[in-house]
């Protein structure tokens, strides 16, 4: 069913002097560096899950697929649906699973062991794209590609999911019409302050979700273009940038005003890889080949490399 390329048993490590200038090839662990996903899946989105399990979303379908970054073994959890679609996914602390549902204007919430609908929530109307989630401890907040807002659904203490509200994007924030502005986001642990990048031009926020306001994060002379999926872990941003084929990592300042590109991290498997998520020193994305003819014949994997040193 799916093909699993490894090193188990003989690791051959590429190190690299990791430098801004100059892309990296990783090294690679213990578990299978490539995983293959079914053909025709068209992922997008991915998320690290409990133990080594891992969960990736279909842009095609709205399917989402179970799989196992020690084993690479994996099936579909839940079934694709004609009409819809999801890209960025993420789990909270009650293992309910967050779907961003693109251009569909929905978001959807799922119990990550059994599959079952939580819950299906309708964000946008046309234009709009649902592109990403972030996941804090009382609330999911997805980006809108296509408007300058944010959407929140509220999570009570309890566990129990409100109703989703409108955040309107202020400050530093400049939207530009008819292309793709906001797309990854995440937040820092205390959940005070998100972090998302803007497609279009490279730039990066840190926002306030109570106000709205956003704030540059300067990166000197640097920037993202491209930027798609984030990850955020601890003062160090991975920034995946889509059609370059390449992972920005981002060395933040205090009070995340600033940061400086401090590695581009990239490895010959890339196909146009759009998010990623990590499993201890591990960094894992999701390759959705853009751009590419009859993408529903075409083979999708999950990519291992490996974080910097020291980050």
């Amino acid at each position: 069913m799916f093909r699993i390329i490894t090193t188990v048993g003989a690791l051959l490590a590429v190190v690299a002097v990791l430098s801004a200038g100059s892309p990296a090839a990783p090294e690679k662990g213990p578990f299978p560096d490539l995983i293959q996903l079914p053909t025709g899946f068209r992922p997008e989105g991915i998320e690290v899950g409990r133990g080594t399990t891992f969960y990736a979303g279909s842009v095609g379908n709205g399917a989402i697929y179970r799989g196992d970054l020690r084993t690479g073994n994996g099936a579909v959890l839940i079934p694709g649906v004609a009409g819809k679609a999801a890209t960025g996914i993420e789990l909270d602390s009650r293992n309910r699973l967050f779907v961003a549902g693109a251009g569909t204007g929905t978001a959807t919430v799922y119990n990550a062991g059994t599959g079952a609908l939580v819950r299906t929530y309708t964000l946008g109307t046309a234009p709009t794209f649902i592109n990403d989630v972030v996941v804090t401890q009382t609330a999911a907040y997805f980006t809108d590609s296509q408007k300058p807002v944010l959407y929140r659904v509220p999570i009570a203490p309890t566990g129990a999911l409100g109703n989703a509200e409108t955040i309107d994007l202020r400050g530093d924030y400049a939207h530009v019409d008819g292309q793709f502005n906001l797309n990854g986001i995440d937040a820092t642990p205390s959940g005070k302050t998100l972090i998302a990048v803007q497609s279009v031009n490279g730039r990066l926020y840190r926002i306030d979700p109570a106000s709205g306001i956003a704030k540059t994060i300067s990166l000197g002379s640097g920037s993202v273009p491209n930027g798609d999926g984030i990850l955020l872990t601890g003062n160090t941003l991975y920034v995946v940038q889509n059609q370059l084929n390449r992972v920005a990592v981002i060395a933040l300042g205090f009070g995340l005003s600033n940061g400086r590109i401090v590695a581009l991290l990239t490895d010959s498997d890339f196909s146009v890889p759009t998010t990623i998520d990590s499993f201890g020193p591990w960094l894992y994305a999701v390759n959705a080949r853009f751009g590419q003819p009859s993408p529903e014949t075409l083979t999708y994997e999950v990519v291992q490399l490996r974080k910097p040193r020291g980050r």
